[in-house]
């Protein structure tokens, strides 16, 4: 057995990121994200460093991380299977300028937003730190799984 095999034996949950920086936004779905502390409270995620979103999370001071429910697979094909590079992908799904003007994604209620206050070059990826400073969830969800969510064709490679 490899790593690699390893690895994909691992469902984790799904998430969307947005970001928004200058006159700039984009979003992407995230399979690479976990909470990193408890006390204080961090999280981390990685953004592949071939998409717009993490380019323009670079420049940025804040992220959204929204939990992709089993119910959102559109969303997430609109964010894992589309890129910013060729179209607005907010054209395309309801969402509202949040706090710092981060974009939020109306049909994903379970969401937070952190300050970038850590990144790091982690290979393909980018890996971004956050300090969370806003939060809501209306209630329980079922995350979409990352089993479910392979099906999508990447906007760029990995």
């Amino acid at each position: 057995m490899t790593f690699d095999d390893l690895a994909g034996r691992i469902d984790g949950p799904m998430f969307i990121v947005t970001v928004a920086a200058g006159a700039e936004r984009d979003g992407c779905l995230v399979g690479f994200a976990t909470q990193a502390s408890i006390d204080p409270g961090r999280f981390l995620v990685c953004l592949s460093d071939r998409n717009r979103t993490s380019r323009i999370a670079r420049d940025a001071s804040a992220l959204a991380v929204h939990v992709v429910t089993a119910d959102a697979m559109a969303l997430a094909e609109l964010f894992g299977g589309e890129t910013g590079d060729h179209l607005d992908k907010f054209a395309r799904c309801a969402w509202h300028e949040g706090p710092r003007g981060l974009p939020i994604l109306d049909d994903l209620p379970h969401r937070f937003a952190g300050d970038i206050i850590g990144r790091m070059d982690c290979g393909d990826h980018d890996a971004f730190l956050l300090a969370p400073f806003w939060a809501e969830s209306p209630g329980p969800f079922t995350a979409l799984a990352e089993h479910v969510a392979e099906r999508i064709t990447p906007g760029h490679d990995a």
